[in-house]
Formats: C-alpha cells, structure tokens, sequence
C-alpha cells in the first residue's frame, strides 16, 4: 500500500505568514474595468482587512474587522451585502506581526515617511498591511459615483466626477496596504490607504491626513495569489503599455 504522509501545520494562526489576495490589476481597471469577478462574500474567505472598489466603480470598499463597507460618492457608509461584486481589490487575514503608536504626524507626506522608514527597516521586497486607530485632526478623502458603460478610463472617470471630503479631529480607521516596486504592472507600488471613521458614518480613499494619536497595527505579508477577471474587456487590454502616469494620478490625484 502506498504510503501517504500529510504535513500538519501546528504553528499558531496568528503567527503563519499572512497572504494578500488581489482581486485583477489596477491597471485594468485604470483602463476602465470595473466589472465585478469575484462576490464580497467570496473575497471575505480571503481577508478581513483590505481595499478597493465595486463593480461599476461604485464607491470605495474598506474591509475592516470582516466587515466590508462602502464609501459612497456622497460621502455615506453602508455594508455591503456579500451577493455584491468587486471588480479590483486586495485583503489579508491582519496579524499583527508589530504594534506602535503614532502622534503628531504633521501630513500624509510624514506618515509615508516614518512608514518607509519601518519599509526599509524590514525589506522592501515584500507586502504589507496596516490599520491606523485613531484621532486624526485633518482627513481628506475622495470618492465616486457608479458609472454607466461604455465605461471611461480611470483618469477621465477622477477628473471630471470625484468627490471631496474634509473632516477635522475625526475617530476613525486607516487601512493601508504597501506594494513594492516590482508590482509596478500590477498595483500601485508604495501605499495606498482607505479611511472610516469610528462610528462607520464617513470614509474614502485617503488624500492627505494629520494625526493627533493613533495605534499603528502592521503585517507582514510574505505570499501574494492573484485572481484574474474572465471578461472580453479584460483580455482586449494591452497591459504592456506604461501607465505610471495614470496610476500617480489616481492614487494622489496629483501626476508626479
């Protein structure tokens, strides 16, 4: 009889390497596809802590806690039922490989820098998740409405129907993910950041920020499984073209 020999894994869940499982490319849908691939109720299995966006690019999406909310165009907070579609996202199970507090960080270009700075402390060459808790004495943050096919580009989508909000000394979440560099072609590379306040009433893409106090909780995230859409849009795209310019924009809303 053939022997057959499985290898248990006996090391406690909160201490096994995390895996971020990215739901297509940023850059297709900076190309314009926002058809949804993979329900909310299918993404929950993969993570309870993430970001991205809905099918139709219909607001924001903050994974926090398990919980999957959207951030409207208008600004509002609601759950979102797991039979929704996303059609780009990205989600890990955050284990806290390391917590620390943070206060008085004067904008968002000083917490980029005190977080590139844990980046290079730990290596660049990886992934990792992050929650801020905490007050935030500025918070500036951007969302949309639906769209309706044909669908535009990303970037003509941001420039003409964006919305802006600007909140002051505010409860709230920062979820952030770090992407790096040779993601280029298939994320951001650096971070990109999703906030919801404390009472789950605001949230958006995050565009600037002051914080007063917070906890910082990191992750370390050693694997990466991507799942691809299966739609004609998708597989039409030629992906070879360089859009650093466009993904600078999207995530800034300024070109570098």
């Amino acid at each position: 009889m053939e022997n057959k020999l499985k290898t248990i894994d006996h090391t406690p869940v909160a201490h096994r390497a995390s895996t971020l499982f990215q739901v297509s490319l940023l850059q297709s849908l900076a190309n314009g596809d926002y058809c949804g691939s993979v329900t909310i109720g299918q993404l929950q299995q993969h993570g309870d802590t993430g970001l991205g966006t809905f099918h139709r690019l219909n607001g924001e999406l903050i994974m926090l806690d398990g919980i999957t909310y959207r951030a409207a165009g208008d600004g509002s907070i609601e759950v979102v039922s797991d039979d929704e579609t996303t059609p780009f996202s990205a989600v890990t199970f955050l284990h806290a490989d390391e917590t620390s507090t943070l206060q008085e960080v004067s904008d968002y270009d000083a917490l980029l820098q005190a977080l590139n700075q844990r980046v290079a402390a730990r290596g660049i060459n990886r992934f990792y998740m992050i929650r801020l808790d905490g007050l935030f004495g500025q918070m500036h943050t951007r969302s949309v409405y639906a769209q309706d096919e044909p669908y535009a580009r990303l970037t003509e989508v941001l420039m003409r129907e964006q919305t802006f909000f600007d909140d002051e000394n505010i409860e709230g979440t920062v979820v952030g993910l770090y992407c790096p560099p040779y993601m280029s072609s298939l994320n951001a590379t650096g971070w990109h950041m999703h906030f919801i306040s404390k009472d789950k009433t605001k949230g958006g893409h995050v565009l600037g920020l002051r914080i007063s106090d917070a906890v910082l909780s990191w992750d370390d995230i050693n694997s990466f499984a991507l799942h691809l859409p299966q739609n004609e849009k998708f597989h039409q795209f030629d992906l070879t073209i360089d859009q650093s310019k466009d993904i600078a924009l999207i995530e800034t809303n300024h070109e570098n």
